[in-house]
């Protein structure tokens, strides 16, 4: 009676760790693929494209005000910084989710742990 108990709980510490393993491979290609998207968004020679924003007036000359004060060249840069902040955390909580979604709809149609597990290792490795 002994032994089965412990074959059990080593199965179920060696799943433990399986899936621990799977976490950390998640994580490790969403930062990976994050810090190639942030490489691209620092190049200061990317196009810009002109955009007319309609803005109440009150917070444009509030923009205006402070943009100095943090160490902007005008309210533009600093306008575009709080779109680009908005627009990151909002990429971050969907892309989150999507690899969530992904790996969990993969997992409903069949898709072996251990299919999805080399998937996320050639994606970060290449």
């Amino acid at each position: 009676m002994f032994q089965p108990i412990c074959v059990q709980q080593c199965a179920t510490a060696d799943s433990k760790e399986k899936l621990s393993q799977k976490t950390i491979n998640a994580h490790t290609l969403n930062a990976t693929m994050k810090i190639e998207a942030l490489k691209k968004r620092l190049d200061r020679n990317r196009p810009m494209m002109s955009v007319t924003l309609r803005v109440p007036e009150d917070v444009v000359e509030d923009l205006k005000r402070i943009a100095p004060l943090l160490g902007f060249s005008g309210y533009q840069p600093l306008l575009r910084t709080y779109v680009g902040q908005g627009l990151r955390k909002d990429l971050e909580h969907l892309d989150d989710d999507k690899v969530s979604a992904l790996v969990s709809s993969l997992k409903r149609h069949g898709v072996s742990e251990e299919i999805i597990e080399e998937a996320i290792a050639e994606a970060i490795h290449g």
